[in-house]
């Protein structure tokens, strides 16, 4: 096919092309829309100075975009979820460099979906050969993919990348009709604990206000990002993401975004951002400028799950790691990602290393499920898959 290949450094250019290219996949999210990954650029979150430099990776077929990548230049490993520290250690300590490194993955979201925007199997093997062409001209280190559905993970492995799993928690909604229909459906225990940390909450006199993303303020986006701010350093970390990030979005893709208020005597104290689609919910961000006992755990797991039994939402992605999601109903699910590494000796104790991790990682789950929640058989995902 006549391809032409073009690395891009922005999107404003072509914003119309990617998000009509990202519409046409079927494992697509708003992660993927170029108002959420300009807000990051834009803003300064993900960027060269940061560490991020955009060089997205763009296939055509004449004035049509065939195919795309999100991709990096990464020269560290922050923000990924996808934890390579040791291999960049090794790499140190045999004297060679391995930042800067390709990245293709959304900033700081370890989200699944798409990352092989691709138009047909034709354009996407040109994707997929235009990336390791990239990787060699360059003379980088490698290339990682992070968290691409398992069709495509699977793909890559045929082009020749090493594949990784990991372990998320998510929340299945096969259609219930209230919360409790859902609790209804726990181990006398669980539910027995999760109505006790609701009420601890609403003793201490806390009430609830959700603020579509369509009707938040500015001055919502300030107090978000205050509790933001205050969770980070509360943890001695520092926060990733700027004010003008979350102002960003919250203008250009708004129907996406909801903000869960928490209040005490009218005054807020908490606040929880979920990002949305009409299937699937990804909880994001939250802080509290006040601690209260479980107040987390309903501001970020139990309104949001109310939410999503009222919208009819399948699916509620809690976001990275946590086991201490599945007491609340959450249940385990592998991810993937999909790995090249120029250097044959390091490609070959790194594909031993993850043939073992695989294996653990099997087992991993295996132990979770005999721990499974549920008093009846969990929610078939099936029926709450895009």
């Amino acid at each position: 096919m006549n391809y032409r290949t073009r690395i891009v450094s922005s999107l404003s250019a072509i914003a119309s092309q990617w998000d009509a290219l990202v519409a046409a996949q079927t494992d697509a999210n708003p992660f993927l829309s170029s108002a959420f990954l300009d807000a990051l650029h834009e803003s300064g979150s993900a960027s060269a100075a940061t560490g991020w430099q955009p060089q997205y990776l763009t296939v055509w077929q004449g004035e049509e975009l065939a195919a795309a990548l999100p991709l990096y230049v990464k020269g560290h490993s922050y923000g990924e979820y996808v934890f390579d520290w040791a291999w960049a250690d090794a790499y140190k300590r045999n004297g060679l460099d391995y930042y800067p490194k390709l990245l293709a993955a959304i900033p700081f979201t370890p989200v699944a979906g798409s990352r092989l925007l691709a138009r047909s199997a034709a354009a996407e093997s040109a994707l997929v050969a235009a990336l390791r062409g990239l990787q060699e001209d360059n003379g980088l280190s490698s290339t990682h993919v992070l968290f691409p559905p398992e069709a495509q993970a699977l793909r890559l492995h045929e082009a020749g990348f090493m594949l990784r799993n990991g372990v998320q928690f998510h929340w299945m909604n096969p259609g219930y009709a209230d919360f409790e229909a859902f609790l209804a459906t726990l181990e006398r225990k669980k539910r027995k604990n999760i109505r006790a940390e609701r009420r601890k909450v609403q003793e201490a006199g806390i009430t609830f206000r959700h603020v579509p993303g369509t009707e938040a303020r500015e001055a919502d986006w300030r107090f978000f990002k205050r509790c933001y701010d205050h969770t980070y350093a509360a943890h001695w970390s520092t926060p990733y993401l700027n004010l003008d990030f979350f102002l960003r979005i919250g203008r250009t893709m708004p129907a996406n975004l909801r903000l869960v208020v928490a209040e005490r005597e009218g005054r807020p104290i908490a606040s929880s951002l979920v990002v949305h689609d009409a299937q699937v919910l990804y909880g994001r961000y939250w802080g509290a400028l006040e601690d209260v006992p479980c107040l987390h755990f309903e501001t970020a797991y139990y309104q949001p799950m109310a939410f999503c039994i009222a919208a009819g939402i399948g699916r509620f992605e809690g976001g990275a790691q946590g086991e201490h999601k599945m007491a609340r109903g959450f249940l385990p699910v592998k991810t993937w990602s999909a790995h090249w590494l120029a250097h044959p000796a390091f490609a070959d104790a790194v594909e031993r290393f993850l043939e073992q991790e695989s294996g653990g990682i099997d087992a991993y789950i295996d132990e979770l499920r005999e721990h499974d929640p549920f008093r009846q058989p969990p929610p078939s995902n099936a029926s709450c898959q895009k």
